[in-house]
């Protein structure tokens, strides 16, 4: 069997020093890919004076599954977003972001598991119908919800929990307000359930998400909403596990898929050795879940838990004192 060939973007700032974390597991885990190396942002910028290069982009046609590194954006430049480019060029409509509690963290909770699926490239982040008027004293934005949009993300969701063995999911909305987008959105969640009995369905409206979020998160499994809603709940998610450096994050299209951690670039600590790469290694693992190689990515989650649970050689936001390359070791000794 052909060695499968995974496009990587180390990205910019800690991107590098994390990205190679994750191989050296990758590795050790016994993954023999193929690694096709590309760049985006600044460092893309820099060598090319574009931000997203065409062979950059050929690349991610032609492997199907990327690997990447956080991406600068340079500010009020001009620049769209990197990684809004991307979603929106791949079609790349399903945003999942898991939160999975590692005991060892300084998070306030220790007993969360949860999966936040986004529409990727609809409602207010769509970029359609953004206008200021030339005086500056009004701005305007459209937000932008298709049936075909929502039944996609939707459906994507259920299969989701029914392929992880879930038993609920959650549709968060906004109808009370916006009945119109967010109306549809939940008209076509409620449609959506009935074909899923055996899974749990509840709605909540936003702002009583994130204060039920706070205060009993153990009652959610599943979420799935539009872009903006899930794009807020998702970092208040990595929030209850210890913050954005412990949440990957997953693009997904019909055949192209991207897998990130979620955090910036981290410029000020770049080359230090500082920087934790777990939400990296988590991508990954996301990665090999999405390739049918769940054992291996069991194996690795368990080795990280591992490290962390017992303070072995951690980084500073885990209240150790050692650097990116201790830390990936010690992955690495217990694989």
């Amino acid at each position: 069997m052909a060695k499968r060939t995974i496009t990587v973007i180390k990205g910019d700032g800690i991107g590098p020093s994390i990205i190679d974390s994750a191989l050296e597991i990758l590795k050790a885990a016994g993954c023999d890919f193929n690694y096709e190396f590309v760049e985006a942002g600044l460092v893309a910028l820099e060598n090319t004076g574009e931000l997203l290069p065409q062979s950059t982009l050929d690349a991610i046609v032609k492997n199907k599954i990327t690997l990447k590194g956080p991406l600068t954006t340079p500010v009020g430049e001009g620049f769209t977003s990197i990684n809004v480019t991307l979603r929106k060029k791949f079609n790349l409509f399903a945003n999942v972001r898991p939160v999975k509690s590692f005991i060892g963290t300084k998070a306030r909770y220790d007993n969360i598991d949860i999966i936040t699926v986004r529409e990727n490239t609809q409602g207010m982040y769509s970029g359609v119908g953004q206008t200021i008027t030339e005086d500056g004293s009004e701005a305007q934005a459209m937000s932008m919800i298709t049936r075909e949009g929502a039944e996609k993300i939707i459906t994507f969701a259920y299969e989701l929990a029914l392929r992880e063995n879930r038993k609920k999911v959650t549709t968060v909305h906004k109808a009370n307000i916006l009945k119109s987008t967010s109306g549809l959105f939940l008209k076509i969640a409620r449609e959506i359930a009935q074909k899923y009995p055996q899974i749990e369905s509840t709605e909540m409206i936003v702002d009583a998400t994130c204060m039920k979020l706070v205060m009993t998160p153990e009652e959610f499994d599943v979420i799935v909403t539009t872009n903006l809603f899930g794009d807020i709940l998702s970092d208040l998610c990595a929030g209850l596990v210890g913050g954005l450096g412990m949440a990957p994050g997953a693009n997904i299209g019909e055949d192209i898929a991207i897998f990130e951690g979620v955090h910036g670039s981290a410029p000020d600590i770049a080359g230090k050795n500082l920087a934790n790469p777990t939400s990296v290694i988590l991508a990954s693992i996301q990665m090999l879940e999405h390739l049918d190689m769940a054992d291996t990515a069991s194996r690795i989650r368990n080795a990280v838990a591992g490290v962390i649970k017992s303070g072995d050689r951690t980084t500073r936001d885990l209240g150790g004192n050692h650097g990116t390359t201790d830390f990936t070791q010690s992955v690495i000794e217990r694989l």
